[in-house]
């Protein structure tokens, strides 16, 4: 489908954050409020996207949705960011999202973010899943080898009533990027975001 759309318009790369086409967001979150969710993402008649898995069993409609991520404490870092990805027991799920990150659609270079493959030269620790017993020391040693100044972002249904513990439970969390899995488009607003660029 996007090559064929890429032949056709002769453009291959989104264009995000410049603009975002409806067919970048995936249809994982529920556009009504539900009445109910199993699964404890309605809270005072509002939904809580963070906890929201995707599983439809409030039968409420679904649609895309763009701006949900939330960051505090953004870095100050205008030109270029590392990120050192690190799975702590997902479904892997978020993986093959971020593995499209470096495809020609979304091309994360051309915003001037690199993946590196230690968390000593990121500026970023990018985390998806719940922390597993085997992988809650490497978490907790990934991010003392970080230098400062340093910044954590979650992806995922990583706080969804599945889990029994969090990421900031063992470490700072400072951003949060919901779905399940959340698009590419969605993890580069959470990481241009901790990055302290405006993408509204």
């Amino acid at each position: 489908m996007w090559i064929i759309r890429g032949l056709k318009k002769g453009v291959l790369t989104s264009e995000y954050p410049k603009s975002v086409s409806e067919e970048e967001l995936p249809f994982s979150f529920p556009l009504t409020v539900p009445e109910n969710c199993p699964f404890g993402a309605v809270e005072n008649r509002e939904i809580n996207y963070r906890r929201c898995i995707n599983c439809r069993l409030c039968r409420a409609e679904f649609g895309p949705k763009a701006g949900l991520s939330e960051v505090n404490e953004p870095l100050n870092f205008k030109r270029s960011i590392h990120v050192f990805f690190l799975d702590v027991g997902t479904c892997h799920a978020c993986n093959r999202e971020i593995n499209l990150l470096h495809s020609p659609i979304y091309d994360v270079h051309r915003l001037g973010i690199f993946f590196t493959p230690t968390p000593k030269h990121a500026d970023v620790l990018l985390v998806a899943g719940c922390p597993t017993d085997g992988m809650i020391p490497v978490l907790r040693e990934a991010y003392e080898l970080m230098p400062e100044p340093k910044r954590v972002l979650v992806i995922g249904s990583e706080n969804s009533a599945l889990c029994d513990r969090r990421v900031e439970d063992f470490i700072p969390v400072h951003g949060r990027v919901p779905g399940c899995p959340p698009s590419p488009v969605q993890i580069l607003e959470g990481l241009l975001k901790v990055a302290g660029r405006d993408v509204e």
